[in-house]
């Protein structure tokens, strides 16, 4: 593995749908705003598209609330995609919508037929696949993973995300093949004590969950500390507004799929 982690040419969107305010959370803070939810998410494509990539922009899924969350539904490598299958029963459905534009776009595409698994819990990094377990990950999943990525070369280590956490990339970022971003009580954990590891400021949790696409990370609004951390670091930093995707516990990562075109 090596620059391909955050190298792309390609993203999958989609769009958010109306009914995003019966979006699953773990904490209500309201309900998003249907139309500030889509200026916030075109801002975003066009990040995407001014970091270099062809974006797909795919339409909404009303009976899918949570759907603008692409992330969750696949695993996009060089070699190949993989369907994932998500825990929360409400979005098994989401995982079978994306499967045609994966089928476009990659000339392998594999499906995670036992357990639970979402993309919102893997982070790969030039070693290796981090997977953490959480609420919507278990380990059959996991193990199913690790056994289909196995034939491409790929190891795939399994981890904890921290109780209270979503997901393991709510709480981190890959800035580059050996650099993460996180928060101090998911390194802590010692998950990343191979890696060099940059922290949110404190208060600016929510940061951890970046992206970088080619030259630039993708960083949620509002978070300044951390935001001058990166750029301290040589980062070029695009911040973006996500106030309502933070709503039911969407970040940069979750709202598309990144990879490097095969067909």
């Amino acid at each position: 593995m090596s620059s391909f982690v955050f190298r792309f040419t390609h993203a999958i969107t989609r769009k958010p749908s109306r009914s995003i305010a019966n979006g699953l959370r773990a904490e209500d803070c309201g309900n998003p705003d249907p139309n500030l939810f889509m200026e916030h998410h075109e801002e975003y494509v066009r990040a995407l598209t001014t970091a270099g990539a062809q974006v797909i922009t795919l339409d909404p899924l009303e009976e899918f609330p949570d759907s603008v969350f692409v992330e969750d539904t696949a695993l996009c490598l060089p070699e190949g995609a993989i369907v994932m299958r998500p825990g929360a029963p409400s979005r098994l459905g989401e995982a079978a919508a994306i499967k045609p534009t994966l089928l476009s776009q990659f000339s392998t595409v594999m499906e995670i037929e036992n357990g639970f698994i979402e993309g919102g819990d893997i982070l790969v990094t030039g070693e290796e696949i981090l997977v953490g377990t959480s609420d919507r990950t278990n380990e059959e999943g996991i193990a199913e993973l690790a056994g289909l990525v196995k034939q491409w070369g790929y190891k795939v280590r399994r981890v904890q995300t921290p109780p209270e956490v979503l997901h393991f990339k709510t709480d981190c970022g890959l800035l580059d093949a050996k650099t993460i971003l996180a928060t101090e009580r998911l390194a802590s954990s010692g998950c990343f004590n191979d890696y060099k590891v940059i922290l949110t400021a404190k208060g600016e949790e929510a940061a951890a969950n970046a992206v970088r696409f080619n030259d630039v990370v993708l960083l949620p609004a509002g978070f300044s500390q951390t935001a001058s951390r990166l750029k301290q670091e040589g980062y070029t930093v695009v911040e973006l507004p996500n106030s309502e995707a933070a709503k039911v516990d969407g970040g940069m990562s979750c709202l598309s799929l990144r990879y490097c075109a095969t067909l």
